[in-house]
């Protein structure tokens, strides 16, 4: 928004993602105002062994920087900040010691190190106790979560597991930083498979089969008891934030959702980016966590089921990498104009591993059906008709947990806005229209929707609606070839994986 018609209360939506931290003034309808933006790229440090994390004071940093960015932008405006929100990549921790820091890279979902130790708790535990843990908790057990990321540093760090005074998550650590007050949010610890959904809590029967170290947790709170009081060097560095509230940071999925205007079981957020989700808003209190999806928070009366892949945009660049194309726009044409499944092709799309629905790290692609006559357009086709195959079985599982009667599905994300094609793929295999998406800063915009309320300025998140743009119908005939193609794809996952 033009930053003279903009209004206050104004907030501060901090975004702590894996490629960068994005600080962002949003005025009171929840639009950027216009120069109010500052944006610190992160650097993920990868290893051959499939580490993934980021060093905790980097991180920090380059949150210090954004504000400081934003404040020196917004100008007179700083003196209306009513509030500051925080989202964060989720599944991420690290070790503290006892002087406040860090002593650990922060470990990321990505890092699947851990890998041999989630096939371990599988093994221990068995389909009874495994299926416990997942209703307890609404996680499955999986390198993406705590309990195998505690039992990998208990075999490969015993005397950094031992030395920490505390296991938090680097939103935690940043509003420990500012305030002095450690504090995780029901979403942030929803993320780490050990919340219990029900009663809000660390869960005890894992932290009871955990090392004794691993207990050491932050104190739980809610996003309607936000921190304040800024610590001497930042209170005078930035004294408009001095007294305002900091909201605990929530998952950057919750937020996105929020943000793209799915804050409530009628509308159900597709996103597809380097890797893909389809998430929704639910009441908390499902009796049962549907099999192979992940129920998480928004905050304590709200939260999120979905699943989510490791394929999505990636699979289509690396596709690109590797296989002579046409230009893209001449792909995306030819693409619009073939036949559903009329290659002859069934493909497992998991370059990756798999997290849901089968949640099989072990999980690697499959092309089956290559003939003389299969063509490199064929093999793109195939490819993202199976990423859109595995949501159906996702989206098959999602809606036996909705209210009856009419949802949308808002699509987002740059792998599938990108491609109309795709687009239309999924809309086809789904049976459902797909509603673009028109706001560019989603995820960053929950955390502020979630601060207006707080502050009172709106009652629930869609009291300001997104921006959306074209809606991509399905074909009903390509719909019926697409349900016989995701029953095929099922029948070879049985055969070559589970």
């Amino acid at each position: 928004m033009s930053a003279d018609r903009a209004s206050g209360p104004y907030v501060i939506s901090i975004d702590i993602g894996t490629s960068s931290t994005r600080a962002i003034l949003y005025d009171s309808t929840a639009r950027v105002v216009e120069g109010c933006v500052a944006q610190r790229a992160n650097r993920q440090i990868t290893t051959a062994d499939g580490g993934a994390v980021f060093e905790a004071e980097a991180l920090f940093s380059s949150v210090v920087e954004a504000i400081d960015q934003v404040l020196h932008s917004a100008g007179p405006r700083a003196d209306q900040i009513g509030a500051v929100a925080m989202d964060t990549l989720v599944g991420n921790v690290m070790g503290i010691d006892s002087a406040g820091r860090p002593i650990t890279p922060v470990f990321t979902y990505a890092d699947t190190r851990n890998a041999a130790d989630a096939q371990e708790l599988r093994r221990e535990l068995g389909q009874k106790e495994m299926a416990a843990a997942h209703d307890r908790t609404g996680c499955l057990i999986h390198t993406s979560y705590l309990p195998a990321r505690f039992r990998w540093l208990a075999r490969t760090m015993p005397d950094t597991l031992a030395a920490a005074v505390r296991w938090a998550s680097i939103g935690e650590y940043v509003l420990y930083r500012f305030l002095g007050e450690w504090k995780a949010s029901y979403s942030v610890a929803s993320w780490s498979g050990l919340l219990n959904r029900r009663s809000l809590t660390w869960d005890q029967a894992w932290l009871e089969r955990l090392p004794p170290e691993c207990r050491r947790l932050s104190p739980l709170g809610d996003l309607d008891a936000p921190l304040s009081g800024l610590r001497g060097e930042w209170a005078e560095r930035w004294p408009a934030l001095a007294q305002v509230p900091w909201l605990p940071a929530i998952g950057d999925g919750a937020a996105a959702n929020v943000g793209s205007g799915c804050d409530t079981p009628e509308r159900i957020a597709l996103t597809v980016g380097s890797t893909a989700a389809m998430r929704v808003v639910v009441p908390p209190n499902l009796e049962r966590v549907p099999p192979g999806l992940w129920l998480y928070r928004v905050d304590a009366p709200r939260a999120l089921l979905g699943g989510a892949t490791t394929e999505g945009g990636n699979l289509f660049g690396w596709l690109r990498d590797i296989l002579t194309l046409p230009t893209p726009d001449e792909l995306e044409e030819l693409l619009a104009k073939k036949p559903a499944d009329g290659h002859g092709l069934t493909v497992l799309p998991f370059i990756a591993g798999e997290r849901a629905p089968g949640w099989r790290e072990d999980a690697r692609a499959v092309i089956h059906g290559l003939s003389l006559h299969t063509q490199p357009a064929d093999i793109v086709q195939a490819s993202l008709e199976a990423v859109a195959y595995r949501f159906a079985v996702i989206y098959g599982r999602i809606l036996p947990n909705l209210p009856a009667g009419a949802h949308q599905i808002i699509a987002s994300g740059g792998g599938l806005l990108s491609s109309p094609a795709w687009m239309q793929i999924f809309a086809d295999v789904l049976g459902e229209p797909l509603l673009t998406l028109g706001e560019k800063e989603a995820t960053s915009r929950g955390p502020a929707l979630l601060a207006l309320e707080q502050l009172g300025v709106i009652d629930k998140p869609s009291d300001l609606p997104p921006h959306t743009g074209q809606v991509f119908e399905p074909d009903p005939s390509r719909h019926a070839l697409y349900r016989a193609a995701v029953q095929r794809q099922a029948e070879l996952y049985e055969t070559v994986i589970a």
